[in-house]
C-alpha cells in the first residue's frame, strides 16, 4: 500500500521483500477467507486500538473501511458483508485481489525484487538512506534511496520471513521499540486427560468471554493446550492487563437469562441427572456440561441460583499464552513517539514505518489488515510529501 501511494504520486519506487512469494503473510491472512475490514460505523470502529487509539484515529479517517472497499473494487475485486458484519473479498480469497494487486504496481511501473532480506541499517552513517541487504543470490549489498520505507512486520508467521529480526538493528539506530509478544493468541489450560481427549478440536458454541470490561461472543475452540478462538481474541488486552493472574469468565448461555435458567432448574424433575439438568435448562452441549465439571472438580451445585450463577460466570483460570509463532498478531514495537506525523522516524529522516512493527494492537475482526492498511498508505503519502518537499537526499540506487 505504501508502494502504490509513493508510485501514484509520480515517483520511482522499489519494492524489496524477503520472501519468493510477495505478500507470503497477506496469503497466510486469506486462508480464512480474507477479512479485510469491518462494516460497523467508523466512529465505533476507531476505540478498536488500545491506547494506539489516539494517532490511529486520524490515520483510519484518511482511509477508512469504505475506502477499503472501494479500493478493492478498483482492482476488480468487489467485498461483501457477513452476518457478523466482517467484510471479505466476493471470492473470499485473498490469492485474487494479490494478483490484481501485483499487476496493478507493475503497471503503475513498481519494480519488485524478491528474496532480498533486510538487514538493517549502516550504522555508521545516520543521515544516508541507505539499507543492507542479503540478495537472492545471498550476497550483501547495499542499497540508496531518496527515502527508505520499512514494513517489516511483527513476530507472528515467522515462515513468511515476519520474524521480528529488525528490533535489534532498530534500536541501534536510537529507535525505542517496545517488546513484542504474542496477542490475539490461545491461552495455556491444564486440561485433565480426560477431557482433554475428548474434547480437543471441540467448539465451545456461541459463548459470551468477558475479562476486565471487554466482552466478545463467537465460538471458542478448545485445544489439546488450552482454549483459542475469537471470543479469547476479543478481551485479549484485557487478559494482558490482568498479568499472570489470567482469567476469563464464560458465559455459556448468552441467550438465555440467569433468572430463567434459575427458575427452569427449579421447575425440572427432582433428582435429574446433572448431564440432562444442564441440557434441559440451559441448552447446553456436552464440551460445555463437561467444561463446567472441569472448573469446578466435578462439583457442579444443584441449588437452582448457585447453578444459573456458574453457567453464567463460569470462570477459566489461564495459563501462558501461546507461542509467537502460533499467534495471529503482535503487541509491542516502534513506538509512537519515535515517528512523526507522518510516519517518518525521528532518529533516521527520510526512514518511514508502517504497519504491525508499530506498537498497537487490535482483536481480529477486520481491525487488523485495515490499520496495515491505512498505515501504509499514511507513510506512502508522508513519503511523497519528504520527497516532494526538496529535503531529501539524491542518492543513486544503488548495489542492483
Amino acid at each position: 500500500m505504501a508502494a502504490e501511494s509513493v508510485a501514484r504520486a509520480g515517483h520511482s519506487v522499489t519494492v524489496l521483500t524477503g520472501e519468493s512469494t510477495p505478500g507470503s503473510k497477506f496469503l497466510v491472512a486469506g486462508r480464512g477467507g480474507l477479512n479485510l475490514t469491518h462494516s460497523e460505523p467508523l466512529v465505533d470502529f476507531v476505540t478498536c486500538y488500545g491506547e494506539a487509539t489516539t494517532w490511529m484515529d486520524p490515520v483510519l479517517r484518511r482511509f477508512s473501511p469504505d475506502d477499503l472497499r472501494a479500493w478493492a473494487h478498483d482492482l476488480g475485486q468487489p467485498t461483501m458483508i457477513g452476518s457478523s458484519g466482517r467484510v471479505f473479498p466476493e471470492a473470499f480469497r485473498s490469492t485474487e485481489l494479490l494478483r490484481a494487486w501485483l499487476v496493478a504496481l507493475d503497471q503503475l511501473g513498481v519494480k519488485l525484487f524478491r528474496k532480498h532480506e533486510w538487514l538493517g541499517f549502516d550504522l555508521a552513517a545516520p543521515q544516508i538512506q541507505e539499507a543492507r541487504f542479503r540478495s537472492a543470490l545471498g550476497k550483501t549489498i547495499s542499497l540508496g534511496a531518496d527515502a527508505i520505507i520499512l514494513a517489516l512486520g511483527g513476530a507472528t508467521y515467522p515462515r513468511t520471513g515476519s520474524n521480528g529480526a529488525w528490533v535489534d538493528n532498530m534500536r541501534a539506530a536510537g529507535v525505542q521499540v517496545s517488546a513484542l509478544s504474542p496477542t490475539n493468541c490461545g491461552y495455556q489450560v491444564p486440561w485433565t486427560a480426560a477431557f482433554r481427549d475428548q474434547f480437543a478440536g471441540v467448539p465451545l458454541k456461541n459463548v459470551c468471554m468477558r475479562a476486565g470490561s471487554m466482552q466478545a461472543r463467537g465460538d471458542a475452540m478448545v485445544t489439546k493446550f488450552g482454549i483459542e478462538g475469537g471470543p479469547i481474541y476479543g478481551v485479549a488486552e484485557a487478559i494482558y492487563a490482568q498479568g499472570d493472574q489470567r482469567e476469563v469468565s464464560i458465559d455459556l448461555a448468552p441467550d438465555l437469562a440467569s433468572i430463567t435458567i434459575e427458575n427452569r432448574v427449579r421447575a425440572a424433575k427432582p433428582g435429574l441427572a446433572m448431564g440432562k439438568l444442564l441440557k434441559r435448562c440451559a441448552k447446553l452441549a456436552p464440551v460445555a456440561i463437561s467444561l463446567l465439571r472441569e472448573i469446578t472438580s466435578n462439583q457442579i451445585p444443584r441449588d437452582p441460583a448457585q447453578l444459573a450463577f456458574l453457567i453464567k460466570t463460569a470462570r477459566l483460570k489461564l495459563g501462558e499464552p501461546t507461542t509467537m509463532a502460533k499467534a495471529i498478531s503482535t503487541r509491542g514495537g516502534i513506538m509512537h513517539s519515535e515517528f512523526d506525523a507522518r510516519f517518518m522516524l525521528l532518529a533516521r529522516p527520510g526512514v518511514f514505518v508502517a504497519g504491525e512493527m508499530l506498537d498497537w494492537t487490535a482483536p481480529t475482526g477486520g481491525y487488523l489488515l485495515q490499520a496495515s492498511f491505512a498505515t501504509g498508505r499514511a507513510a506512502g503519502l508522508g513519503a511523497v510529501e519528504w520527497l516532494e518537499s526538496g529535503r531529501c537526499t539524491d542518492l543513486d540506487l544503488a548495489g542492483q
